[in-house]
C-alpha cells in the first residue's frame, strides 16, 4: 500500500507516538550491548571484578530473556488495561532505571547491572505495546504499511553502536544512562500527550484469556514458527547484542590499526562500535526486503534461500580463521539474511493465524527474545570453554540447518491445507 492511502486515515499522531516509543525502546533495549566493554574495564579498575565470559554473556543476554518474557505480560495488560496505560507505566519503569544506573555510576555492582538489565527488558516488550495500538486505528488493508512503519525501531539498536561508545569516550560510559534516560523521558512526555487509544466506533477490545494461549500452543504449527523466528529474530538480536564483545576478542588489533590509519580515531571500542553499527544496520533495514521477497516468491522458498545463506556463512566463520575485511562482510552478510528471514517469517503468520495475530505475535516474538538469549549465552560459553567462538558458530548453525529440515517437513502440507485459501504465496 502506499504511504500516500494513509492521508485522512486512523490517527497520525498516535502512529508517529508509536514509532518514536518502540524505535527509542529497542535502543534503549539493546544499549549494553556497544556498552560492555567499557563497563567490564571500569568494573576492574574501580571495583577489581574481572568479569569472565559467561557473566559477560548473562549481562548482554538478561535484557533480551526478560524482554521476551514481559511481550507477553505486557500484551495481557494492552487487552486489560489498553495500550496507552501501559505503555505509560512501562516507560516509567524503563526510566527509572536508568537514572538508578547513572547515579550508581562506577560504584555500581555487577548484581546491580543485571538488575538494570532486567529493567531494560521493559524496553524491549514495547513491541507488544506500540504495535497494536497503532494498528487498532487502521483498517485491515493498511496493517502493512502501519505496522512496518510503528516497528521501524530494530534501527534504534544501529544508533546505539554509532553513538554510545563515543559518549563513553568523552564523558564516561554511565553518561550513556543519563542519555538514554533524559531521551526516554522526553519521549514519555511527548507520547503522553500525542497517543491515544482507539474508540470503541474504530476497534472493540477483544482481551485473551489463557485458554486462548493454550489451544495456539497445541498447535504444531506454532511451535515450527517459534523455531523459524527463534533463528531469525533471535539470532539478528543476540548477534546484535554480542557483537562489539565478538569484535573486540577476535579483531581488536585489526580494529586499533584502521582506526588510528583510517579515521584517526585511537580509541578501538569506537571503531569496534562503528563495525557493529554496519553490520546490524544491514539486517535493520533489509527486514522489509525480505517480506517483499517472500510475498514475490513465496515465503517457505525464501526461507530456503535466507537460512542456507546464513548456515553457509555461519560455517564459513567457524571453520576459516578469516582476515578482518572478510570476516566483516560475512557478519555483515549473517545480519542482512536474518534481518530478510524476519520479514519471511511475518508474511507467512498472518496467512496461518490470520484471526489470531495478536496472540501469535506476542508467541512468537516470546520465542525470538528466548532464541537470541541463547545465542548469546552459546557465544560466552564458547569462548569461555575453548577460548574461541568456533563451537558457538558451529552450533548456530546446526540448529539453522534443522529449521531447513523442518521447512522441507512442513511445505508440501502448508500448500495443500490452509496455504489454499491463505491469499498470498507460501
Amino acid at each position: 500500500m502506499s504511504l500516500k492511502e494513509l492521508k485522512g486515515q486512523g490517527h497520525w499522531p498516535t502512529l508517529l507516538a508509536a514509532f518514536l516509543y518502540f524505535d527509542f525502546s529497542f535502543m534503549v533495549w539493546t544499549m549494553l550491548g556497544p556498552l560492555a566493554s567499557e563497563i567490564s574495564e571500569a568494573l576492574k579498575v574501580t571495583q577489581n571484578f574481572i568479569m569472565s565470559p559467561d557473566e559477560k554473556a548473562t549481562l548482554l543476554a538478561v535484557p533480551i530473556l526478560a524482554g521476551a518474557i514481559l511481550r507477553v505480560v505486557l500484551g495481557f495488560f494492552v487487552d486489560r488495561v489498553g495500550a496507552k496505560k501501559t505503555a505509560l507505566t512501562s516507560q516509567t519503569i524503563v526510566v527509572l532505571g536508568l537514572f538508578f544506573a547513572y547515579f550508581k555510576g562506577e560504584t555500581i555492582t555487577y548484581n546491580e547491572l543485571l538488575l538494570v538489565a532486567f529493567i531494560l527488558g521493559f524496553a524491549g516488550a514495547s513491541f507488544a505495546v506500540a504495535l497494536p495500538q497503532a494498528g487498532q486505528w487502521y483498517p485491515p488493508k493498511l496493517q502493512g504499511v502501519v505496522l512496518g512503519l510503528a516497528g521501524a525501531g530494530n534501527i534504534g539498536v544501529v544508533i546505539d553502536f554509532l553513538f554510545a561508545p563515543k559518549i563513553a569516550e568523552i564523558w564516561g560510559w554511565q553518561s550513556v544512562f543519563l542519555v538514554g534516560a533524559v531521551l526516554s523521558t522526553f519521549i514519555l512526555v511527548v507520547y503522553m500527550f500525542m497517543a491515544k487509544d482507539a474508540p470503541e466506533d474504530v476497534y472493540k477490545a477483544n482481551p485473551k484469556k489463557l485458554k486462548d494461549y493454550g489451544k495456539l500452543l497445541k498447535d504444531k504449527d506454532t511451535w515450527w514458527f517459534c523455531l523459524f523466528y527463534a533463528i531469525s529474530f533471535g539470532g539478528f538480536v543476540g548477534f546484535a547484542g554480542y557483537m562489539k564483545v565478538y569484535l573486540m576478542s577476535t579483531y581488536q588489533e585489526e580494529m586499533a590499526a584502521f582506526g588510528v590509519g583510517t579515521l584517526s580515531e585511537p580509541n578501538v571500542m569506537v571503531i569496534a562500535g562503528y563495525f557493529g553499527a554496519l553490520c546490524i544496520f544491514a539486517g535493520a533495514i533489509l527486514r522489509p526486503v525480505g517480506g517483499a521477497i517472500a510475498d514475490k516468491i513465496g515465503g517457505v522458498r525464501s526461507l530456503y534461500f535466507f537460512y542456507g545463506s546464513v548456515c553457509l556463512l555461519a560455517i564459513i566463520n567457524a571453520t576459516y580463521n578469516l582476515p578482518f575485511s572478510i570476516a566483516i562482510l560475512v557478519l555483515f552478510l549473517i545480519m542482512a539474511n536474518l534481518g530478510m528471514a524476519n520479514g519471511a517469517v511475518f508474511q507467512l503468520v498472518p496467512q496461518r493465524f490470520g484471526k489470531d495475530i495478536g496472540i501469535m505475535t506476542g508467541i512468537i516474538g516470546c520465542a525470538g527474545g528466548l532464541g537470541g538469549t541463547a545465542l548469546i549465552k552459546t557465544l560466552g560459553w564458547s569462548k569461555g570453554a575453548f577460548d574461541g567462538y568456533t563451537a558457538g558458530f558451529m552450533i548456530f548453525a546446526a540448529v539453522v540447518f534443522i529449521a531447513i529440515l523442518g521447512i522441507s517437513l512442513v511445505k508440501t502440507r502448508w500448500r495443500t491445507t490452509w496455504g489454499v485459501q491463505a491469499g498470498g504465496r507460501i
